[in-house]
């Protein structure tokens, strides 16, 4: 970990957390906009924002705030979600009545709930702030689900471990920087692979075939689409912004003539940033 200030959404403890900490000394928000509005007032040199989960998908509204500050993509990391069951010292799933956590983290363990049907799930802003409000309470009928991390922050014992349903819950965040001054270096000891990746958004004429022609741009010059995702354009009433990682850096020329190309036909194309994986 480096002294690069880094924003996260959560509670000490949090996933977030986890990534933040591969990139430098965490800051914790209350919220994703305060997140983004620490980037681009350059309160903090970077932040993780959660792009998408394996099991939960896309995490829409940092794709709306994405374009909504003068922010780039500088990095990916990826940090595997592992759900533990928390209590204060003394407690146990027999004696408790509520188990708190963030909505997703609770529908992520529905087989646990199935099968302790005694225990009612109770909402919480994050993982993390409810392992801290169980802790504060000390009250042995609430248990939390959040990270191993949050139970040893807050003093919490493990009652169970890996509670997911599935083993594959992995959660893909992007490091952001300001639009202006992204060159604040990513720690040397950090592991990145060769090959970079490209996001872009763009919005398409609501013309037959647009979308066949946008995405022929790249498969004529076998350029590798990871991901496209469609959301709704805020401006106009049933049109669409569509965001697309591709295999790439936009310096390359390959990746130039395509973006060329598409910004020939696409009303509006905005490339939010190429980046390497930072490991963990």
């Amino acid at each position: 970990m480096t002294n690069l200030m880094t924003a996260y959404q959560g509670e000490p403890g949090a996933y977030s957390e986890i990534a933040a900490l591969r990139i430098g000394e965490p800051k914790p928000f209350e919220s994703f906009d305060e997140v983004f509005a620490a980037v681009e007032n350059q309160k903090v040199h970077y932040a993780v924002i959660p792009i998408e989960n394996s099991l939960g998908g896309s995490i829409h509204h940092n794709y709306d705030l994405l374009l909504q500050h003068p922010v780039t993509i500088v990095a990916e990391t990826f940090v595997k979600v592992k759900h533990c069951l928390l209590g204060i010292p003394g407690s146990s799933t027999e004696r408790a009545l509520k188990v708190l956590s963030h909505p997703q983290a609770l529908a992520q363990c529905r087989n646990f709930f199935a099968t302790h049907q005694h225990l009612k799930a109770e909402v919480a802003y994050d993982t993390a702030g409810s392992a801290k409000m169980i802790a504060a309470e000390k009250d042995p009928g609430k248990l939390a689900i959040a990270s191993k991390r949050a139970g040893e922050l807050y003093g919490l014992e493990i009652l169970q471990e890996n509670l997911a349903d599935e083993e594959w819950n992995i959660t893909r965040f992007f490091c952001i920087a300001h639009a202006k001054n992204p060159e604040n270096p990513l720690p040397e000891t950090t592991a990145k692979s060769a090959q970079h990746k490209t996001s872009i958004v763009f919005t398409l004429p609501n013309e037959q075939g647009s979308l066949f022609k946008a995405l022929a741009t790249f498969a004529m010059r076998d350029i590798d689409l990871t991901k496209i995702e469609s959301r709704p354009f805020r401006k106009k009433a049933f049109e669409y912004l569509f965001y697309v990682d591709f295999i790439g850096d936009q310096n390359d020329r390959n990746i130039q003539n395509a973006l060329c190309h598409l910004k020939e036909f696409a009303t509006m194309v905005n490339v939010l940033g190429s980046y390497g994986v930072i490991a963990e």
